[in-house]
């Protein structure tokens, strides 16, 4: 059931275990409660993002699917992401099947797609990165523990 005035992603739906009783469901993080979300509540909002993941010796775990044991420094991971960045800027190839090749993430297996996520599930400057961004928009370089990033906002 759709409400208009509710947060993008939320629904109204009501109990049989409560007789009726109106609850609120986000279909994002299919989370639900009773109280209807505020259409000014930043902690509703959330995001859907691709990346490519390069990680490397100082990563908090330097091993992916494509590497056992990732040994390239820092600097070398981003400068490979500098060159992901210019051929999928100049159309060379799409975002989704670069990632598929070179993300250290497993998320490459679906062209680096992270599909939604809401604020406080990734890690801070991944998630500033990704809630900055407008949709179809890519981000610059993202540092993390996990390593460096380049972000899509998909939605």
């Amino acid at each position: 059931m759709a409400d208009h005035d509710l947060p993008e992603g939320w629904e109204v739906h009501n109990s049989k275990s409560q007789g009726g009783r109106k609850y609120y469901l986000n279909t994002f993080t299919k989370k639900s409660q009773w109280e209807k979300p505020d259409m000014n509540d930043g902690s509703t909002k959330v995001v859907q993002c691709s990346h490519l993941l390069v990680k490397h010796e100082g990563s908090r775990r330097p091993s992916s699917w494509k590497q056992e044991n990732i040994t390239r420094t820092k600097e070398e991971a981003i400068e490979l992401l500098k060159g992901f960045r210019e051929q999928i800027v100049s159309g060379e190839v799409s975002f989704a099947s670069l990632a598929s090749r070179e993300s250290d993430c497993s998320s490459a297996k679906k062209g680096g797609d992270l599909n939604f996520f809401g604020p406080g599930q990734m890690q801070k400057p991944f998630e500033d990165a990704s809630f900055s961004l407008k949709v179809g928009e890519m981000s610059g370089i993202v540092d993390t523990d996990s390593g460096v990033h380049i972000i899509m906002r998909t939605a």
